[in-house]
């Protein structure tokens, strides 16, 4: 693997680019406060914008590992506002397997802006990390989140049962993968 950290990526609509302390306010408005789009998600709506702050502080730190992948998603007819983040979430550089976690605020649903985020993610982490394989996960109850893996060209590869834990308590999780042969 050839790491490089988070580097910036546009497509036709989008800008994915490292958070910035800034970001918080909109994290908090757009997507962390909203416990629809937290509603299948691993970690909890967050109650006040301080902890969306603690946890954007976090990632700005993060930056200085040149494996660490995490980006706030623009639409570029929005300003720069973040609309919500797109990460790998678990490596192991050992297989060179990424996987990726992913998320959108409620307004931006259903317009293919995270499809158009996870395809920029799926090609920057082939031809420039030089992953082999990557992942995603899903709640079965969240099959929109499904569709966006399919839509990117990931293979559903089946559901562990009772093996997750979201918001919603222990969960199945509906694995998809796509290889870099398979682009």
């Amino acid at each position: 693997m050839r790491h490089c950290g988070t580097q910036r990526l546009e497509t036709n609509r989008l800008i994915l680019r490292r958070f910035a302390n800034e970001d918080s306010a909109a994290m908090y408005r757009n997507w962390a406060s909203d416990k629809e789009v937290t509603k299948y998600l691993t970690w909890p709506t967050h109650p006040c914008q301080e902890i969306s702050q603690s946890v954007v502080e976090d990632w700005v730190k993060q930056y200085t590992n040149v494996n660490y992948y995490q980006w706030a998603i623009i639409l570029k007819d929005n300003g720069d506002e973040p609309i919500g983040s797109i990460a790998v979430v678990d490596m192991k550089e050992d297989i060179s397997v990424a996987q990726i976690g992913y998320c959108i605020g409620r307004t931006w649903w259903h317009q293919g802006i995270t499809s158009e985020a996870l395809k920029a993610v799926i090609d920057f982490l082939f031809d420039e990390v030089d992953i082999n394989r990557i992942e995603a996960r899903h709640d079965p109850r969240n099959l929109n989140s499904g569709e966006i893996m399919k839509k990117c060209g990931m293979k559903y590869e089946g559901t562990l049962r009772s093996s997750d834990r979201n918001n919603q308590g222990i969960c199945d999780a509906c694995y998809y993968a796509i290889l870099k042969s398979e682009r």
